[in-house]
């Protein structure tokens, strides 16, 4: 007894069935030997094309071959209109799938690419590239829709216009997502700071780890993370020490009041030569700027030829501890908080140090002092 579905008998349901199991090995088949090639091939070859198209190829997917396969089988089947139709639109669906997925998978691996072979160039391609590539796969995937409804009949004219009017209602609900994706776009243009740049920004210290379309994620001190929103990082003050070239050191030295002259003079030569000896240090000046509460205090001004941070503390600490040796040999101390208190009339001097410049309480202060200098008279 012969079975009819949709006007076709079983002997013809068979045949398509056939052919369509036909037509998805073959396409498996061919798929592999595609790849296989194309790997053979990018063996050989210097160019990233082959790579590419490597990865292109494997990555259709099995329910667009399988798809296509029903489509071929369906050929030998006579449906109604409506029904081939309903299969044909099916079959430019899933086409269309897999042209955006060829298109989205050859740019991501081009990209990719393209970062691995710049990177230690230029840091920067990879907060570039991260947003090109955005923006290029999802124009692909927006002209593959608007491809998908022109072919079921959509009105795309009427409805691009219609979507204008949302995307107006859209963007003012949605300002500060789009605030932080111009930040985003304003960060790969001007390029303010790159992945694997060390910045502050209000007082926080961290180097750049990924630069996203809404935020953007640094690597702290502590090892944790910190993360930005991109409006927030661009009103900010940012300092990039990455693209410091050299650090400018000002330091200071107090020496006592004991110190005689003769050293007072020649302490700023002395600290020139010790600094210019150094490599990596450029001696810039060094001059008594001023006398303190408890101190004659120098002041230093050297070039550290060099951004990294381990550099400069090597050279600080050598020059601190030429300055110890100096000091020793010369008899010269250093200064540190202290106060002398003058007794009138007593004969005698006490120093007293202290952590701040004023006396500590009771006897010792001037008040006294001058009670004690009416009585002796």
């Amino acid at each position: 007894m012969d079975y009819i579905i949709l006007g076709n008998d079983f002997r013809a349901w068979a045949m398509a069935l056939g052919v369509a199991l036909a037509a998805y090995l073959l396409g498996l088949l061919i798929k592999k030997i595609v790849v296989r090639g194309l790997n053979s091939l990018s063996t050989r070859t210097a160019t990233n094309l082959d790579d590419i198209a490597v990865a292109v190829v494997d990555s259709t997917h099995s329910l667009f071959l399988l798809v296509i396969a029903l489509y071929a089988g369906s050929q030998m089947l006579v449906l109604p209109a409506k029904a081939h139709g309903l299969v044909q639109g099916c079959a430019m669906v899933a086409l269309f799938a897999q042209i955006a997925l060829w298109g989205d998978k050859s740019v991501r691996e081009w990209l990719h690419r393209y970062r691995e072979r710049n990177m230690e160039q230029n840091a920067a391609i990879t907060t570039s590239t991260a947003a090109l590539g955005f923006v290029v796969r999802a124009a692909i995937w927006l002209i593959i829709v608007l491809m998908i409804l022109d072919n079921f009949g959509v009105n795309i004219t009427t409805l691009v216009a219609s979507l204008g009017i949302g995307g107006i209602a859209v963007a003012l609900a949605l300002q500060n997502i789009l605030g932080d994706l111009f930040s985003s776009l304003s960060i790969v243009l001007d390029k303010p700071f790159v992945v694997g740049d060390f910045i502050t920004v209000d007082g926080v210290s961290g180097t750049v780890e990924y630069v996203g379309l809404k935020t953007t994620r640094l690597r702290g001190l502590g090892g944790e993370q910190i993360i930005f929103s991109n409006s927030d990082l661009l009103k900010a003050r940012i300092h990039n020490y990455k693209r410091m070239q050299t650090r400018r050191i000002a330091f200071a030295v107090g020496v006592t009041y004991e110190t005689d002259v003769h050293h007072l003079r020649t302490l700023p030569g002395v600290i020139g030569e010790i600094i210019t000896r150094l490599p990596k240090a450029r001696f810039d000046r060094a001059h008594l700027k001023g006398m303190g509460a408890s101190s004659l205090d120098f002041e230093v001004v050297y070039y550290v030829e060099s951004p990294d941070y381990q550099v400069y503390m090597d050279v600080q600490q050598a020059i601190n501890l030429e300055l110890i040796e100096y000091f020793a040999s010369e008899d010269i101390d250093f200064a540190y908080p202290t106060q002398t208190l003058h007794h009138v009339g007593l004969g005698r001097r006490l120093t007293v140090v202290s952590d701040n410049t004023r006396p500590e309480t009771g006897a010792d202060t001037p008040q006294h002092d001058a009670r004690a200098d009416s009585r002796s008279r």
